[in-house]
């Protein structure tokens, strides 16, 4: 199954709404799992990401950064409708 990886830190607005964005493209794509990744539990995430969260990657490719791209995100995990 697809991973969509979230990176994200506590009282990130930007990675709430990244995150309710990646959820709610579940009733419209083929199943994926969500995994979010806290990236003050790592020192080299946090330097690597800390001005760019949330970071989102599909498979372990970053996707986007900052702002959710949901149209190339849609397009990586397909457009097929359940």
């Amino acid at each position: 199954m697809t991973v969509v990886t979230l990176y994200t830190r506590p009282g990130c607005h930007l990675c709430d709404e990244a995150r309710d964005a990646i959820l709610a493209l579940r009733d419209e794509l083929p199943p994926f799992d969500l995994a979010e990744v806290n990236i003050e539990q790592d020192d080299g995430l946090l330097a690597r990401y800390l001005e760019r969260i949330p970071v989102v990657a599909v498979d372990g490719e970053a996707v986007s950064e900052l702002q959710i791209d949901l149209d190339l995100l849609r397009r990586l995990l397909g457009t097929v409708r359940r």
